[in-house]
C-alpha cells in the first residue's frame, strides 16, 4: 500500500516519492510553505515537519512564559538568591583586608589575658593619679621642705644653723668635750676631745654658750659635743 502524501494526501508511487521530515511526498509537492517554491533534499529547511525555503524559513523568537503559580514561585526564589548573593558580596568587600579570627578556646584565653591586662594598668594609672591628687600644692610643699632643712640643720652635730650670740652671766656649769669640733664662725669655740669647758650655759635647742679653758676662748658650741661633769 502506498503511503499518502505529506501535503496533498495522496497516495505516493514509488517512482515519485519523496522521503523528508517523517512524511512522503510528491516531488510536486514538496515545496515552500509560504511561496510554494520547489525544494529539493540540498536546499529545504524544516520547522515542525514543513518544508521552507531559506528565505520564509520562521525565525526563531522568544516564548512568552505564562505567570502561574509554580513560575512566580520561582522568580521569588531566584530573586532572594539574587539578594543573598548581594549581601555576601557587599559583607566580603567591606571586610576586604581583614582576616576572620575563629572564636577558639585559645582566642578566647588571649582575649581574657588581654583584658586582665588593662584592667591592672587602668588601677595602676589610677593609683597614680590619685596619689598625686593627694600631695600638697607647690606653696605647701615648699613650706614643708623649708621646715625639714631646718630640722635636719637644728639636729647635725656641727655647721648648723644657730640662734645670735647672747653672752650669758658667768658660774654655770662645767662641761666636758666628748669629740673635737672647729669652730665655724668667728662666735664659736673649738674644741678637742677632753677639754674643759666651763661657765657653760644653754641658748636654745642644741647651742650652749661656755668658756674652752685649754684655749681660754668663750664662745659658742654645739651641746651634743659635750657633757656635764
Amino acid at each position: 500500500m502506498n503511503p499518502p502524501c505529506g501535503r496533498c494526501n495522496k497516495p505516493v508511487y514509488p517512482t515519485e516519492k519523496i522521503n523528508c521530515l517523517d512524511k512522503y511526498w510528491h516531488k510536486g509537492c514538496f515545496s515552500c510553505e509560504v511561496c510554494k517554491m520547489a525544494l529539493s533534499m540540498n536546499n529545504y529547511k524544516g520547522f515542525e515537519k514543513k518544508p521552507y525555503c531559506t528565505m520564509h524559513y520562521p525565525k526563531t523568537s522568544f516564548t512568552i512564559v505564562t505567570d502561574t503559580p509554580e513560575n512566580l514561585r520561582l522568580k521569588q526564589q531566584s530573586l532572594l538568591n539574587s539578594q543573598a548573593l548581594y549581601k555576601e558580596d557587599f559583607e566580603k568587600n567591606k571586610g576586604k583586608g581583614f582576616s576572620v579570627v575563629v572564636d577558639t578556646p585559645e582566642m578566647q584565653r588571649l582575649k581574657k589575658t588581654q583584658d586582665q591586662i588593662s584592667n591592672i594598668k587602668y588601677h595602676e594609672e589610677f593609683e597614680k593619679s590619685k596619689t598625686r591628687s593627694d600631695a600638697p600644692p607647690p606653696e605647701n610643699r615648699q613650706e614643708q621642705e623649708l621646715q625639714a632643712s631646718n630640722s635636719e640643720r637644728f639636729n647635725q652635730p656641727a655647721g648648723q644653723m644657730r640662734p645670735a650670740v647672747v653672752s650669758p652671766p658667768s658660774g654655770g656649769k662645767r662641761y666636758q668635750a666628748l669629740y673635737s669640733y672647729v669652730a665655724a664662725e668667728a662666735d664659736e669655740v673649738s674644741l678637742q676631745e677632753g677639754d674643759l669647758v666651763s661657765d657653760v650655759e644653754p641658748i636654745d635647742e642644741g647651742w650652749m654658750f661656755g668658756c674652752n679653758q685649754r684655749t681660754g676662748k668663750r664662745g659658742m658650741l654645739p651641746a651634743n659635743y659635750v657633757r656635764p661633769i
